[in-house]
């Protein structure tokens, strides 16, 4: 469900962005009557992508473990920002509009953020050898202190958890390669992982591959 509502929110707020691109460049440069035809045009297009931005947004914030500040910052940003572009655009007013637009484009870039945020890479806790040249090294002891630094939020503990989408490891039918397609490059509402090393990521795929059932 958490992968539907995050792909359509993806395509509805790309389309809400070009919507307003389009308006905002119209009355910026005063062709009122393009923007007029514009609007009538897609008036109700319009409306149902608003609505669907708002609760595919709303909707994945009550499948996330945590609500992010940030996230938190962006809703209240799109909440402002779209009573400021019914009036801007009903009366015309080019700073109402543009202020709208960059509200707008501020709470995209919120979202973006905070994404980035979630993929930052973080001190690994746990005196666990993580150079495999040490004689103690184990491979999947390393994978397991990454994935409870990176993976427990969404997956849990065991990799069942399913929070904001993510698939139940101990079903997974994936196999070594694919796994790590994933883990660096992200799929769906699963970001990439790139801030993680090479061994990292080798370490973490044999610990989730010794999740399976």
């Amino acid at each position: 469900m958490y992968t539907e509502l995050f792909v359509t929110h993806k395509i509805t707020v790309q389309l809400f962005l070009l919507i307003y691109l389009i308006k905002s460049v119209l009355l910026l440069i005063n062709k009122q009557a393009a923007l007029e035809k514009i609007t009538k045009v897609i008036k109700v297009p319009e409306m149902i992508i608003s609505f669907l931005f708002l609760a595919t947004g709303i909707g994945m914030l009550f499948q996330v473990p945590e609500v992010p500040v940030l996230l938190m910052a962006k809703f209240a940003v799109v909440a402002m920002a779209i009573p400021v572009a019914i009036i801007g655009f009903k009366k015309q007013n080019k700073g109402l509009a543009l202020l709208s637009f960059i509200m707008i484009v501020g709470a995209y870039g919120m979202a973006e953020i905070n994404k980035k945020k979630k993929t930052k890479r973080v001190e690994i806790a746990g005196e666990v050898a993580t150079d495999p040249a040490n004689a103690s090294y184990n491979l999947q002891a390393h994978g397991k202190v990454v994935y409870s630094s990176y993976c427990t939020t969404c997956h849990g503990e065991g990799g069942d958890l399913g929070a904001a989408g993510a698939k139940n490891l101990k079903e997974s039918q994936l196999n070594t390669e694919e796994i790590l397609q994933i883990i660096v490059n992200g799929k769906n509402a699963m970001p990439a992982y790139k801030a993680l090393e090479e061994q990292e990521v080798k370490a973490v795929t044999s610990y989730v591959e010794s999740l399976k059932n």
